[in-house]
């Protein structure tokens, strides 16, 4: 059976998601922040025959983002919801769940990245008093490395109004470096921070500072001070330089995130 999830849900919803927080966090942070039915966000359940939730769907705007522990549910339901929403644009998720989607639109594009995720501070290194937490005083400075940036040239980068309103918002939070001229040079940010999890982005060094471990100091820090918050820590990457960099702090590839895009 699926039926709409409402805030009399939110419980057995947040704990049957948090037994894999990462994988779960878009999810789990659209829940904490909007709740269960608005004008952008909607989320349906999944129950057995025992009256336990098994699955979830979550639509935040066009976005469909669709979860289960097995496929024993009611997959086409889930699919006839999306089939039935006009606007929708986007399938995301775990790569082995999205893969029974392909039918739900009739030309799409897929986008793969690898899904990585942290939860020992064994491997991550020392860092000095160099690495700072940046308030809403270093959003323009966090913008102007971010775009000088080529491998981000072609990203959607946020603009300094919506890395203020991370930063006040609590939703992410940026660590940084700065030479003597106090230029920003190297940054390490999270996004999507839930009770549970947290997504690192953003990771970036100025071309002419590279090799130098600037980045590993910010990711360190940043990764220890979540890690001690009791949360899961997670990010994606297709690049492989970048990967070797993130699996050498600790983080362990679990999966693949896919996006279907309708055409």
């Amino acid at each position: 059976m699926i039926r709409k999830l409402n805030e009399n849900d939110r419980k057995i919803t947040i704990n049957f998601l948090s037994k894999q927080a990462a994988i779960n966090l878009f999810i789990i942070g659209d829940i904490e922040n909007f709740g269960f039915d608005s004008e952008f966000q909607e989320v349906w359940g999944s129950f057995n025959k025992e009256n336990n939730l098994n699955g979830v769907l979550l639509r935040f705007y066009e976005n469909f983002i669709p979860y289960y522990e097995d496929e024993n549910i009611d997959i086409d339901g889930f699919k006839k919801i999306i089939f039935s929403n006009k606007n929708a644009k986007i399938i995301s998720g775990e790569k082995s769940i999205v893969d029974n989607f392909y039918d739900v639109f009739e030309n799409s594009k897929e986008k793969n990245s690898y899904f990585c995720e942290m939860v020992s501070s064994k491997k991550l290194l020392s860092w000095s008093n160099s690495v700072k937490i940046a308030s809403k005083n270093e959003a323009q400075g966090v913008y102007d490395l971010i775009d000088t940036i080529k491998e981000f040239k072609d990203s959607l980068n946020p603009t300094v109004k919506q890395l203020v309103r991370k930063i006040e918002d609590k939703s992410g939070r940026i660590y940084y470096i700065e030479n003597e001229n106090k230029e920003i040079v190297s940054v390490a940010q999270t996004a999507a921070e839930n009770s549970k999890s947290a997504m690192v982005v953003g990771v970036a060094t100025r071309e002419d500072y590279r090799n130098k471990g600037l980045l590993s100091k910010c990711l360190s820090r940043l990764c220890n001070d979540l890690l001690n918050e009791n949360k899961t820590l997670c990010l994606f990457y297709d690049n492989p330089k970048a990967g070797r960099i993130y699996h050498r702090l600790g983080f362990e590839t679990i999966g693949k995130w896919t996006m279907l895009i309708k055409e």
